[in-house]
């Protein structure tokens, strides 16, 4: 499964505030030129993890984001149920859009599933402080 790059910048912007002094506000333009991603990309990212409530956004002249939980509290596998918008493996998973002759009587489906939820079991494992344990050395690589 190859994660999209919505999830991927949803989790590089919490390993960026989650390297920063929870109290210090940091711009999303800071971020946008430390990974060379799009600032109007980051912003929807941002709206969306300030909407489920894992990014606090301050508006105004001052303002900026920094965490809304602690890293301990944000499960990896939580962010990527959140932000992935399509775990249909293959066309089988979904009822819709499925005109696969071998449904029926084949097997792959389930087994897809059964690796499906594996994958996601593991990613429930970790912590967003846990893929940040080297963080000293990640806050230099984002300076």
């Amino acid at each position: 499964m190859k994660l999209t790059n919505y999830t991927d910048y949803a989790l590089r912007v919490l390993i960026f505030l989650a390297t920063r002094n929870s109290n210090k506000l940091v711009n999303i333009k800071d971020i946008a030129d430390t990974y060379s991603i799009s600032k109007n990309h980051l912003m929807k990212v941002i709206y969306d993890l300030g909407k489920l409530g894992y990014v606090e956004t301050i508006r105004g002249r001052n303002g900026g984001i920094r965490l809304g939980k602690a890293p301990e509290q944000i499960i990896i596998g939580e962010i990527v149920r959140k932000t992935e918008d399509d775990f249909n493996l293959v066309e089988c998973f979904s009822k819709e859009k499925n005109n696969c002759i071998l449904s029926p009587n084949c097997g792959l489906k389930h087994v897809l599933n059964k690796a499906l939820s594996a994958y996601l079991a593991v990613l429930d494992q970790y912590t967003l402080q846990d893929v940040i344990f080297n963080q000293d050395n990640i806050r230099k690589l984002l300076s």
